[in-house]
């Protein structure tokens, strides 16, 4: 009996480990963006102002809304921190950052402070490196996302926690910074599947019938390891195969600016795609096809996937490589999630209390937890 109960235990404890993370770990990561013109020697900085909000006090009304007196009042103030966040620098030292212009800009997600600076290092010869230091105590998440305009033309990078200065002199040659790109957008694909709670929690509700046995069940000592298997895979891959398939086709229709959705409403209809899919594992109201489901919500996460991608490469010439690669290391990333989960999952399935208690047990937290982000997405909309 104690052999039976240890799986049955670890598979309640794998369950619980996905679904009851903080439901702060569901959302946009936030970005900053850089664009450095090497040959007029300029940068300029676009700070989210509800990132600028954690770190300085600019809500002076306290109403959690920031207005256009509040955001020029506190210009100083932001100023200062990018002069302590973003350091340009070559052989000769530290460039100083001489203010150009100053106003607020719009992505695809909210409104930003921008600031352009002249960059003079000692020597009047462009910056050689950057180095950038901002939000990320504030978010692990964040991501410095910078566009380099030099002789080469524009190339891309992503500044994150662990990697926060970048290189500015120019790349050995083209295929270089190609390749660079291409490695860099398919991390980047890669992390943004992983640490999207949201994504994550619509894949594995998708694969959850896929781990229910489909013949009448056995003891788990007497069940066949390929019993049922060969179904299930089957159904793993149409599901699999149909959510891809969706989000491939609008990450590129909204990375090339064809179709646009605001993402408010985008992040806003990906939470309520996670309680329908929960509540139509058991209440099949929109049938039981499950990969019919997933093709039809993949095309809104496939918005959300582009969220980030569409602002970075927005007038970029290599636009086809970066969601080359984005969109191959968002199908590394779920593959990998696929691979370590459905074993696991399957396992458990072989267990009476999995099917009867463990699965409606996570739906319905599942289903709550997204119906907490409907409502926390919606206010922003």
């Amino acid at each position: 009996m104690l052999l039976t109960r240890r799986p049955i235990g670890a598979c309640l404890g794998l369950l619980m480990l996905l679904v009851l993370p903080l439901a702060a770990w569901a959302h946009k990561a936030s970005d900053s963006f850089i664009y450095v013109d090497q040959s007029q020697s300029q940068v300029r900085i676009d700070l989210a102002l509800r990132d600028l909000a954690l770190v300085l006090p600019l809500d002076s009304n306290g109403d959690h809304q920031l207005s256009g007196a509040e955001v020029r009042h506190g210009r100083s103030a932001i100023t200062e921190l990018v002069g302590q966040g973003l350091t340009l620098s070559n052989a000769r030292g530290r460039c100083q950052l001489i203010g150009q212009q100053w106003g607020v800009s719009r992505h695809s997600d909210g409104l930003y402070a921008a600031g352009r600076y002249q960059v003079a290092c000692p020597d009047d010869q462009p910056p050689a490196s950057l180095e950038y230091n901002l939000l990320f105590q504030q978010d692990p998440l964040h991501r410095s996302l910078v566009s380099i305009t030099d002789s080469h033309g524009e190339r891309l990078d992503v500044l994150a926690p662990g990697d926060r200065t970048l290189a500015l002199g120019d790349s050995d040659s083209a295929f270089s910074n190609t390749l660079q790109l291409f490695g860099t957008f398919l991390y980047e694909g890669v992390i943004h599947l992983l640490i999207g709670l949201d994504h994550i929690l619509f894949l594995l509700v998708l694969i959850l019938p896929a781990t229910l046995p489909l013949t009448p069940r056995q003891s788990p000592n007497q069940a066949g390891p390929g019993s049922d298997l060969h179904k299930r895979l089957l159904e793993l891959v149409g599901i699999v195969s149909a959510f891809t398939i969706a989000h491939s086709i609008t990450l590129a229709l909204a990375a090339l600016n064809v179709v646009t959705l605001p993402i408010a409403w985008v992040e806003t209809v990906i939470a309520l795609s996670i309680a329908v899919a929960a509540l139509n594992v058991y209440w099949p109201v929109l049938g039981r096809k499950t990969w019919k489901l997933a093709f039809g919500f993949g095309l809104i996460h496939g918005f959300g996937f582009a969220s980030v991608l569409g602002d970075l490469t927005s007038g970029v010439s290599q636009l086809a490589i970066a969601l080359a690669g984005f969109n191959l290391g968002v199908e590394l990333g779920q593959l990998a999630l696929l691979v370590v989960l459905f074993p696991l999952l399957y396992r458990c399935g072989r267990y009476r209390v999995y099917e009867r208690a463990a699965v409606p047990a996570i739906l319905l937290m599942v289903g709550a937890l997204s119906l907490y982000w409907v409502a926390e997405r919606a206010a922003d909309i």
